[in-house]
């Protein structure tokens, strides 16, 4: 197996090559090496290599700077979606894609399934939206899987950011009022692994994600329980639940984004058992 991987240092990413089966051969490329905005370029390295499936784990994913940088966030996630979708549609090769649950307006308080028509509320909703489109009517062997709330050992994240500022600040506020699914990177990774390993997979759009619905106060109370378990002083931080209103950004947050996994979970060749919140904090700190 052949596999061209964007975004490789990103969560997703580093997840992916940590997990990559010894005898799959891999081109692993970041924005310093493929320019996926440039599709000379994604053509070149994609016809060099001739994988079997081309996976994008790159994004513009800087959701407030996207509203003042609206062309860089499409430039990279709808321009260069297609990009590498027209390249993987050229040599035959299946293209897999992540996206995200802000192509939704969080105003359905249950679980959105991929039927659910999409509303992003924010240039990077919007940008990650467009690639999805662009990346289905590019190549007819596109699987895009639209997540939530990444989080790992790996880059910046909402559970490194609460370990660090916990013992920093000793007191925390946490918007309360917006839900979502913690996801960690290395399930998606897994997911990735079945999809590319199977003989053939239906194309198309599947949501994953978590399975626990936990606003960003409850999580980060989650993180720092977990952390008191080898480090006491975490047990000490205090957290105060705070509203969206009270948190003003340049951008919109949608307030409820639960995804709706049965689909997928469905189809997945072999079941990809979620990995402990305990887990990654225990690597974080040891």
């Amino acid at each position: 197996m052949r596999i061209l991987l964007t975004g490789s240092k990103g969560q997703v990413g580093q997840c992916f090559k940590d997990r990559l089966p010894e005898d799959w051969e891999l081109i692993a490329t970041d924005s310093k090496t493929l320019d996926i905005t440039d599709a000379a370029s994604v053509l070149n390295i994609v016809k060099s290599f001739e994988p079997d499936v081309v996976i994008n784990a790159a994004a513009y994913t800087h959701v407030d700077k996207a509203e003042e940088h609206a062309d860089t966030a499409f430039a990279v996630n709808a321009l260069g979606t297609e990009n590498l979708a027209l390249a993987a549609k050229a040599v035959g090769a299946r293209f897999l894609h992540i996206s995200t649950d802000f192509v939704f307006d969080g105003s359905i308080p249950h679980p959105v399934s991929e039927h659910q028509a999409p509303l992003p509320v924010n240039v990077y909703g919007h940008s990650k939206l467009a690639g999805e489109l662009l990346a289905l009517n590019a190549h007819i062997d596109t699987v895009i899987i639209r997540t939530s709330w990444v989080y790992s050992e790996y880059g910046h994240n909402f559970v490194k950011s609460i370990l660090r500022r916990g013992l920093e600040d000793g007191t925390l506020n946490i918007v309360s009022d917006q839900v979502g699914c913690p996801t960690y990177a290395g399930d998606i990774a897994q997911v990735l692994l079945e999809i590319a390993a199977a003989p053939q997979f239906p194309r198309g759009l599947y949501h994953y994600s978590g399975k626990q619905r936990v606003s960003w106060y409850e999580f980060a109370r989650q993180i720092l329980a977990a952390a008191d378990k080898r480090n006491p002083q975490y047990g000490e931080v205090k957290v105060n639940a705070i509203t969206i209103a009270d948190y003003p950004t340049p951008a919109r947050r949608p307030p409820y984004t639960v995804l709706d996994t049965q689909r997928l979970h469905e189809i997945l060749p072999h079941p990809v058992p979620e990995t402990p919140l305990q887990d990654t904090v225990d690597r974080l700190l040891a």
